[in-house]
């Protein structure tokens, strides 16, 4: 008798009864809460044996059903459930897609499901029942996940759609809550976040009270506020800004909302306060001393001189420390600051700029290193804000002072930009009309879209004409600059200091210092080295010797640029050519090194226990002594100086005792891992791994790759072909070593301990040459200014488009100043980069302290009733110490109320004469107009009275010499 199909657990199941061919099917419903489901699923196991039982049961799940009326949907079969889980479109192998929820799934659980539906049996004892997550949970409390679940193995991650469907058909444990998490999207990759940012949020007047509230890594700083509002019930007319407590201990503002969790770097257990403002308008943490990061308690109480303040050192941040310096003594901009004139100007929504935030750190420092109250600061949240808005200056690398500098100008004025909606200009080239004209729209055009304090006060005029080299068209714009990257003359000069190795062995190395061309090339090393010598430079031969070997031999035609100041170079007096050629009469030089037997535990490679020691030489061998006992002789020759030949009683005591060796080993092979037994004179060599031709020459005139083959007399060292490295390694095939005729010298370390004078090999002598010091002239500041003004023509990777050829031109250009800035900051570039090369250019560069005179360099028509125009006075200066890889920054700079100059390095601060502040270190100078000073000096042009940076400087007694 057939049963009506009834709902159970959400399966759809058949029963028979005793006649085989009369079914019973139906579905058994179960509520989604999976309330009693290990119980009911018992049930279900005892339903295939007892029909009665079946009823009652599919009774009570009715009643159930009846009772609750859920709405359920008709329940798929085992294979579309698979499908539809594991392949549909809503199933996991769908793409993930930012913004999404996933749904964690316990991997036990989804095991047992996958064995349950691909088992292709409803009735199977594999049902998997309720989806339980229990094991994924730290507690059945707080439900936290446990840390360190991994994908694949503690846990399955399900699309939303699939997730809901194994609710509705299996049902969720009582009381779990689903593991929902989104997916989110970081650079080149998007996943889902299983482990969001778990922020303690806490109010600025009570910091011991907390909530603990989960955001994902890409939800807004915006969210972040509104939920700790929200948390705290803050009025909606109450303004309130976050703070987040760093690893430090220190605090930071959290001024960009709209930035994410992940960009604003918080991570899980962070501190993050919000502040509520005061009804008077101020906010707490001016009160506060935890807020104020950069203030130490024993500075509560100290009262100094305003912009005598030091800039701790974060950490490879000199750079910073001394740009900040520099521009922190310009009086107008600092008054700027002081004076609250920023706040009226600060431009949010320039898509340029900031948001503000610059410029609101940048007056933050200024107030306090113009307090008073501070002997140094920390400057810990204007880094931040440099890293954050330029990638380039995140971490604690050491960077340019003038590159930081051109970024903080461009980010202060484009935060202080009072245009705010930039209009579209377009550039106009003169077309014959005269300069005055051309260059007046030329600044209305820039000020049309840029105005600021920074370009009131940095910003001048050049004059630029660009000449066809094919049609003669000119082509003259004008355009505003900031700074003078000006060049410095450089030499075309370099000095090399190498070693010269003579052939007569009784004459010691020689050190020689030689002024070569910086474009020049290896022969023409060996031209100035012969002029000291005598030797042609036909008979030299250059290497790069490093680690006892060579690096690299050179021909004569390389250019000298490939050699670095800090190589090895040896130059060796030689008589032939390495590249034997056949039918040629010319002696054969040959590279040798010379190597020590060291104990070692076994000898599985054949260059095992050989270390390699001295300095390696280039000899050369006569063509009818190019056998091994000729080449021995040669180099007992050339060693002679340091090596002592042994005497007649040393050879008979050596003849003994080799004799009775030979009876075990004919061959000693140092370098062969073994010895051969036996051999024929002309055959000694190691068996295998090395050619029996000659490496050097065509006739086969060694015979074999080691010697002695047998020991009749007392020989001190033994030879042996090795390959480049020094080493003589048994997998080296024959015609490698036909390629690479090096030579090896072994000895014994008791042999060289007796007969090898360690001191007198490595001594040499000095040339007369190498006292010589290339004097590098200094040079004036003018002379740089004339040199950035010179016409040049323009590089193959810049040409210029003519508009009259129609295709690019390598066109001469020349600049010219035609109006200059009330602060003029002068670049000297004093680094150079070349294709082979980077130097830094340390040539003395003198600059005036007063009266800089640009008189002669502006070609603009000049007022010659006012000259103060054309004038300057020096401010500050920021120095850089050192090289290329690594240097330390500091700053020299005229304090705008007392005149006096100071010496900035770091967080300490010095008293400094006017005849200190010129050295080679000089790098970016900071000029003021004499105008600008006299009208600051006047009463009606500053809330102060700065002085003139040319007043007397205090007793020396009192300075530090920082030179």
């Amino acid at each position: 008798m057939a049963v009506a199909p009834r709902l159970f657990g959400g399966l759809c199941f058949r029963f028979r009864d005793q006649n085989p061919e009369v079914a019973v099917e139906g579905r058994l419903p179960i509520s989604h809460s999976c309330v009693g489901c290990r119980g009911e699923r018992t049930a279900m196991a005892t339903v295939a044996a007892n029909p009665a039982a079946a009823a009652a049961a599919v009774a009570a799940a009715a009643a159930v059903a009846e009772d609750k009326e859920p709405q359920h949907e008709e329940l798929p079969g085992l294979d579309s459930q698979w499908r539809q889980i594991e392949n549909g479109e809503s199933g996991r192998e769908r793409p993930l897609r930012a913004g999404e929820s996933w749904f964690l799934v316990e991997k036990h659980w989804y095991k047992q499901w996958e064995a349950y539906v691909q088992g292709g049996d409803q009735d199977s004892s594999t049902f998997p029942g309720c989806i339980n997550n229990a094991t994924l949970f730290q507690d059945e409390i707080n439900w936290r996940l446990k840390e360190g679940l991994v994908e694949g193995e503690d846990y399955v991650l399900l699309p939303a759609a699939a997730w809901h469907d194994m609710v509705s058909w299996y049902g969720l444990e009582h009381g779990q809550p689903p593991i929902e998490r989104k997916v989110i999207e970081l650079p080149n990759i998007q996943k889902v976040e299983v482990y969001p940012v778990e922020l303690l949020l806490v109010r600025h007047n009570d910091l011991g009270k907390s909530h603990t509230v989960q955001f994902s890594h890409t939800d807004s700083i915006g969210l972040v506020l509104r939920t700790a509002r929200e948390r705290f019930l803050v009025e909606p007319q109450e303004d309130t800004r976050l703070w987040a407590k760093n690893s430090e201990g220190s605090l930071d503002r959290l001024y960009d909302t709209h930035i994410t969790v992940l960009d604003a770097a918080l991570e899980t257990g962070q501190l993050i306060i919000m502040e509520t403002r005061k009804k008077d308008g101020t906010w707490p943490s001016a009160q506060l001393h935890v807020m104020n990061n950069n203030m130490s308690e024993e500075d509560e109480d100290f009262k100094g001189q305003p912009g005598i303040c030091g800039l701790t050192n974060l950490g490879n941040t000199c750079f910073m420390n001394s740009a900040l310096q520099c521009l922190s003594n310009v009086p107008q901009l600092t008054e700027y600051f002081l004076n609250n004139c920023y706040l009226e100007e600060l431009n949010f929504r320039n898509p340029l700029g900031m948001k503000g935030e610059i410029a609101e750190a940048y007056a933050d420092l200024v107030k306090q290193a113009w307090s008073g109250h501070h002997r140094s600061i920390v400057p810990h949240v204007f880094k931040n804000k440099v890293g954050h808005f330029a990638s380039q200056f995140l971490g604690y690398q050491q960077h340019d002072s003038q590159e930081l500098l051109s970024f903080l100008l461009d980010g202060l004025h484009e935060d202080l930009n009072r245009v705010k909606k930039k209009e579209y200009v377009e550039l106009c080239d003169a077309a014959g009309r005269p300069d005055q004209e051309v260059a007046q729209e030329a600044w209305q055009n820039h000020k049309r879209r840029n105005d600021s304090v920074i370009v009131d006060t940095f910003h001048g005029l050049f004059k630029s004409t660009l000449v066809c080299p094919d049609c003669g068209n000119v082509s003259v714009t004008f355009d505003p600059f900031c700074y003078l990257s000006v060049p410095l003359p450089i030499s075309h000069k370099r000095v090399l200091e190498v070693f010269f190795i003579p052939m007569d062995p009784r004459r010691k190395p020689e050190q020689h210092r030689l002024v070569v061309p910086k474009k020049g090339k290896i022969s023409d090393l060996c031209v100035a080295l012969s002029k000291h010598t005598g030797i042609s430079p036909e008979r030299m031969m250059v290497a790069d010797v490093f680690s006892h070997r060579f690096y690299k031999l050179y021909q004569l035609e390389e250019p000298l640029s490939s050699i670095l100041d800090r190589d090895d170079i040896f130059v060796y007096e030689v008589s032939g050519r390495i590249e034997a050629i056949e039918g040629s009469r010319e002696d054969i030089v040959v590279p040798v090194y010379l190597r020590e037997r060291t104990p070692a535990r076994d000898y599985n490679n054949s260059y095992y226990g050989l270390m390699l020691f001295g300095h390696p030489l280039l000899v050369s061998v006569p063509r009818d002594r190019f056998t091994w006992e000729g080449l021995y002789n040669v180099l007992m020759y050339r060693l002679s100086r340091y090596v002592t030949k042994p005497n007649s009683d040393d050879e008979d005591d050596g003849d003994e005792k080799e004799d009775d060796e030979e009876d075990k080993d004919d061959v000693p092979g140092p370098s062969t891992g073994g010895s051969l037994r036996d051999p024929e004179p002309e055959q000694a060599g190691p068996s295998s791994g090395v050619t029996n031709r000659c490496p050097f020459l065509l006739d086969n005139c060694l015979g074999t790759s080691q010697w002695p083959p047998r020991r009749r007399r007392k020989q001190l060292f033994t030879l042996q072909t090795v390959n480049s490295n020094g080493t003589s390694d048994r997998t080296t095939s024959p015609e490698e070593v036909h390629a690479q005729p090096y030579i090896a010298i072994d000895w014994e370390p008791e042999m060289k301990k007796r007969y090898y004078d360690e001191v007198e090999a490595e001594g040499y002598v000095k040339h007369d040459c190498v006292g010589y010091v290339m004097k590098k002239a200094p040079v004036r500041l003018q002379e740089c200014i004339e040199l950035f003004t010179t016409v040049e023509t323009l590089e193959k990777e810049n040409p210029w488009y003519c508009p009259s050829c129609k295709q690019h031109q390598l066109a001469t250009k020349k600049l010219d100043l035609w109006m200059l800035p009330e602060i003029l900051i002068i670049h000297l570039k004093r680094f150079s980069y070349t294709k082979f090369s980077r130097e830094k250019l340390d040539t003395l560069v003198e600059f005036p302290i007063r009266d800089l005179d640009f008189s002669e360099f502006v070609i603009q028509p000049q007022n010659d009733s006012n000259p103060e125009l054309y004038k300057y006075d020096l401010i500050a200066v920021s120095n850089h110490y050192g090289g290329m890889r690594d240097g330390h920054y500091t700053t020299f700079a005229c304090n705008k109320d007392s005149g006096q100059w100071h010496y900035f390095d770091d967080n300490s601060v010095s008293p400094v004469n006017e005849n200190q502040i010129e050295s080679k270190a000089a790098y970016v100078l900071f000029y003021q107009r004499q105008d600008v000073a006299r009208r600051l000096l006047s009463p009606t042009g500053s809330s102060g009275a700065p002085a003139s940076p040319a007043c007397s400087s205090p007793p020396s007694s009192e300075f530090m010499d920082v030179n």
